[in-house]
């Protein structure tokens, strides 16, 4: 049997971004950092909404500011 997807829902709690809903082939856990629109974030909190069914989960993640990634 193959790894569920996630969809995940996030916040940032320090307000610096507008959270984002998004797609993971992986469960994210506390302390990963993530990449949105140029910013990093690391994920303080997570939440699984719904175990995966059928391949498929629900998650939700709040997460803090790290910087600004540099263009590549």
């Amino acid at each position: 049997m193959s790894e569920p997807k996630y969809k995940v829902s996030i916040v940032v709690a320090d307000a610096k971004h507008p959270g984002a809903i998004m797609n993971s082939d992986r469960k994210i856990e506390v302390g990963d950092e993530l990449e949105l629109d140029g910013q990093r974030f690391v994920a303080i909190e997570v939440e699984e909404l719904m175990p995966p069914v059928g391949g498929f989960g629900f998650i939700h993640v709040t997460c803090r500011t790290l910087d600004t990634v540099k263009s590549r």
